[in-house]
């Protein structure tokens, strides 16, 4: 099989059609329509369902998928190991997808350490509120809060973190302490937008029975500034309360929830580089998560 056919196969298929394909590629969609016949004769067989909607894989194309996926890695690969040199620099452009928490409070000094030590590197953050599509090629790993339910993808586990209960002084002092977990029902709760929980792992105040969300969003760093503006308790990152100076944990003995992050990427052949990538990312985010951690655990609580 020709590689350049195979390019354009996965361009469609990942953009479930030819304009997003011939866009990303850089070429015209008869162009990229041309290619696509040519596979498929080659091959003998239809590689996609066409429909107003766009092009869906056929069971031929679902086939082709992740050899078409395992022939892009070697070749990635191959390629990032001719651009290092002899002292194992990382270069190129690397993409990293991740929920906004982990985006805004932990990938920045991390990356900013690992850009340091590759200065030919240039790297991307890409913070969404939602699990970040590696099949569409919005990144080139993901973090995310579970592993994926997939072969296709490949998941390690990157760190443990923690969440706890907590408040600005302020709030606390117009409205008391909560008398237990179990006041959450009925206490002005902080947290995501319900119908926009992308995760069950992060449905934190369904365990305790709260069914109503006075002040919500979709962004964590947003829920975190609504907690320092007085307007609520809310669940919160062990990791983010060192940004968040005006907060207090309340029962972090009795209420301290903890989540893990995974370190997600494509099956099938390793990328050198993202393999270095990842152990840089690994190892920088634990030692991120261990000190904030170690730093809260040391300043006011309420028992």
């Amino acid at each position: 099989m020709n590689w350049d056919d195979l390019r354009v196969f996965l361009a469609v298929a990942r953009g479930e059609g030819l304009s997003a394909a011939a866009k990303s590629l850089r070429l015209d969609p008869a162009t990229a329509g041309r290619r696509i016949a040519r596979l498929e004769r080659a091959l003998g067989t239809l590689l996609f369902v066409k429909s107003p909607q766009g092009y869906a894989l056929s069971e031929a194309g679902q086939r082709l998928l992740p050899r078409a996926e395992a022939a892009e890695a070697a070749l990635r690969g191959g390629l990032a190991d001719q651009d290092a040199d002899q002292a194992g620099q990382l270069s190129g452009t690397i993409r990293i997808g991740a929920p906004d928490g982990c985006a805004n409070y932990l990938l920045p000094q991390v990356c900013a350490a690992i850009s340091a030590a590759h200065p030919d590197l240039d790297l991307q953050i890409l913070a969404l509120p939602r699990v970040v599509n590696l099949s569409r090629r919005e990144a080139d790993l993901a973090i995310t809060v579970s592993p994926p339910a997939t072969e296709r993808l490949r998941a390690e586990l990157l760190s443990d973190y923690h969440l706890s209960l907590a408040a600005s002084r302020a709030w606390l002092a117009a409205n008391g302490t909560p008398s237990g977990p179990e006041a959450l029902k009925s206490a002005r709760m902080i947290g995501y937008i319900p119908d926009m929980i992308f995760d069950a792992e992060l449905d934190y105040l369904a365990q305790f029975g709260v069914r109503r969300v006075a002040m919500a969003s979709n962004a964590v760093s947003v829920q975190l500034n609504l907690a320092r503006a007085g307007a609520g308790l809310a669940i919160v990152h062990d990791f983010a309360l060192a940004n968040a100076p005006e907060l207090v944990r309340i029962f972090p003995d009795r209420l301290r929830l903890k989540r893990r992050f995974w370190l997600v990427s494509h099956a099938g052949p390793r990328d050198v580089r993202l393999a270095r990538l990842s152990a840089l990312l690994r190892d920088g985010i634990r030692d991120e998560i261990a000190h904030r951690e170690e730093l809260v655990a040391k300043s006011a609580q309420i028992a």
